[in-house]
């Protein structure tokens, strides 16, 4: 089932895909990636040390990939990885990548 969200961000997603195994574990503990998803729009990098917070600033404006890090409420990360061409939004946990 697809499902349309409009988000207002700072650059393009492309489309927005996740992982099953990310999918899955949402699902069942009723979290929504939506919060991290907006975050991630709005050049809100999460838990990102400085260095790549600045190359995601960097990216956003030279059209380079972007990778923003998150936790979950249950302790467990997950990666948002819009690529270089904007083809495409990836949500993911790392062990997926």
């Amino acid at each position: 089932m697809e499902t349309r969200v409009v988000i207002d961000s700072k650059f393009d997603f492309g489309n927005v895909v996740a992982t099953t195994a990310l999918y899955n574990h949402c699902k069942m503990h009723k979290f929504s990636l939506l919060p991290y998803l907006v975050r991630h729009a709005n050049c809100d990098w999460g838990d990102v040390c400085k260095s790549d917070w600045e190359s995601n600033d960097k990216a956003v404006k030279e059209g380079l990939r972007i990778l923003s890090e998150y936790k979950l409420p249950d302790g467990k990360r997950i990666w948002i990885i819009t690529e270089w061409d904007r083809s495409a939004t990836t949500l993911l946990f790392p062990e997926d990548y």
